[in-house]
């Protein structure tokens, strides 16, 4: 495995490779089977709320949680289905059927392979938080409001999807409860809420699962079912095969398909820092965003949906003294032997339990304390993050995340512009030979005149820049700019460096740059602007600025 470039190597290459024993093994394998069951009601649960059968949200956590594994950068990230997927899940599902769906998640698989290439797994930390809990929250309550109808035993497929016809179906709909199947909704809630006060060993939600089902096939409760609704629930994973699909609406799935990609991204490289903080290690962001795209590439010819890194089931994998890869083998592992022994009984399962535990699911998503928390955040802030959370809910996932980048970006524009500040230096300058000496006066004739730029010569400070030197009334030979402070420039700033450039040489005066750092300079150099400004008008100390300004004051008298 040596052709693999370090920052794409698995972490489960890594585990071998620096020695892994018999104790690691055990360790891992109780982590395993412990995860296993955790994730089998939440498999099950995420496939109906996707608008998919049950058993494809099984297929996916084994297949995908299987590939993520022994393909990612971290180790210990378990993967399979999630509660951020179901919006974009149900919706590509209503439109395009299953078979969009497959070729959609394919092609999110592509890009996040392309992404990991590309070494953008760095670059997706640097999403705005507020855009993150903005979304995340907003999922949160539509997976809540996707699950009511079950809660309440409402008939299913009657309810609006959009969010305020939905609110005023439920409100209408409420005479018609199942007060059983709601007495099921509340008990599981319970039991899946509180059951870390009996016992942390054992998960609550398979705790809730199986008393539910026990009761509801003891007693013979009229609640609606897996079996009831769904029909028999298979029992092992089914043959490679990809569904029929009308190629003509690749382009229309494009935009979906990057949704998944992103979010996968976001979801799968978030878990694995929450991880990295949980036993003190270090992941491989592009090796891990390499695994998603190849789970994803591959769950669709399993009958799978869309999957990414989850941070529940990955905190419960740490918490149970899983430290390798080996660890979410065996919770795949764990899940095929369920379905292959007791994938039958699965069709006995009530809706209401399922309801239940995706509510705490929901819960526990919205983040509602650090939401709150930041909305005593600066102002702008606030509005990225009420609107990414009220579009993505009363609109749409897409438009939410895209609006949301947009703000962010405005946000980024006026603060750059507020931190970097240009400024005109009227008296005799000091200039320090280096660092911490004391600093030299320096004594300027009267036709020069000196600016300094503190900060980023970004789009948001090139304004200021040239409104700076435009609201200077006089006339000087030379002017001097320092750039000491600068230390990245981009295309705007160099454009308005060099349309400064021109009014200067019209007027006749001589512009010099002197402190120019690394970044700019390489950034200049790209751009053509080194020979625009002039090579010998550029200078790496104020100093010998200003002596070259005498030399052309002199020279012009």
């Amino acid at each position: 495995m040596r052709f693999l470039a370090p920052d794409l190597t698995p972490k489960l290459i890594t585990t071998f490779r620096d020695g892994y024993t018999r104790q690691d093994l055990t360790r891992d394998v109780l982590a395993g089977l412990v995860v296993g069951i955790v994730a089998l009601p939440l498999s099950i649960a995420f496939g109906i709320a996707s608008g998919v059968r049950p058993e494809q949200g099984l297929f996916t956590a084994i297949v995908a949680g299987f590939l993520i594994s022994a393909f990612g950068g971290s180790r210990v990230q378990i993967g399979g289905p999630t509660g951020a997927f179901v919006v974009i899940v149900a919706g590509i599902v209503a439109k395009f059927g299953y078979a969009g769906l497959a070729i959609a998640t394919i092609m999110a698989g592509a890009l996040l392979v392309a992404m990991s290439i590309a070494r953008l797994g760095n670059v997706i930390k640097f999403i705005p938080y507020p855009v993150i809990i903005g979304f995340t929250s907003g999922i949160a309550i539509i997976i809540a409001m996707g699950q009511i109808g079950d809660g309440l035993g409402l008939p299913a497929g009657q309810a609006p999807a959009h969010f305020w016809p939905r609110c005023h179906y439920y409100i209408r709909s409420l005479p018609e409860t199942n007060l059983t199947a709601a007495a099921i909704c509340l008990g599981s809630v319970l039991i899946t809420q509180q059951w870390t006060r009996v016992s942390r060993r054992v998960p609550g939600p398979l705790v809730a699962l199986l008393l539910a089902t026990i009761v509801v096939k003891v007693f013979d409760l009229p609640v609606d079912t897996i079996g009831s609704r769904f029909g028999e629930v298979p029992t092992g994973l089914p043959r490679p095969s990809l569904p029929r699909f009308d190629f003509t609406q690749l382009g229309a799935l494009f935009s979906p398909a990057l949704s998944i990609a992103l979010l996968g991204a976001i979801e799968s490289l978030l878990s694995a820092m929450v991880a990295d903080g949980m036993i003190g290690g270090r992941h491989r962001a592009n090796a891990e965003l390499m695994g998603q795209g190849i789970a994803n590439l591959v769950v669709p010819f399993f009958g799978g949906i869309p999957a990414t890194g989850a941070i529940a089931r990955t905190a419960t994998n740490v918490k149970n003294g899983g430290r390798s890869p080996v660890a979410g083998i065996v919770h795949a592992l764990t899940l095929l032997l369920i379905l292959m022994v007791a994938g039958k009984w699965a069709a006995y399962i009530p809706l209401a339990t399922l309801a239940g535990i995706l509510l705490v699911v929901a819960y526990n998503m919205s983040e509602w304390r650090v939401f709150r928390q930041l909305l005593r955040s600066p102002r702008g802030d606030v509005l990225v993050l009420l609107s990414t959370f009220i579009l993505t809910v009363v609109v749409d996932l897409n438009v939410a995340i895209q609006v949301g980048m947009v703000l962010s970006s405005v946000l980024l524009m006026l603060r750059m512009a507020e931190v970097t500040q240009v400024r005109a230096v009227r008296d005799a300058l000091d200039y320090e030979t280096a660092p911490g000496d004391p600093a030299i006066p320096v004594e300027l004739p009267p036709e020069v005149a000196v600016f300094e730029i503190n900060g980023t010569f970004c789009f948001g400070a090139a304004r200021s820049f040239t409104e700076t030197l435009q609201s200077d009334r006089r006339r000087p030979r030379v002017v001097i700019l320092r750039m000491r402070h600068v230390m990245a420039i981009d295309a705007t700033g160099l454009h308005a460096l060099e349309d400064v450039q021109n009014r200067l040489r019209q007027q006749g005066t001589t512009l010099l740059l002197s402190g120019v750092h690394a970044q700019p300079l390489a950034a200049m150099t790209r751009a053509g602007a080194v020979q625009h400004v002039g090579l010998d008008n550029m200078f790496s100390t104020f100093p010998d600025a200003v002596a070259r300004a005498r030399e052309i004051v002199a020279m012009a008298r």
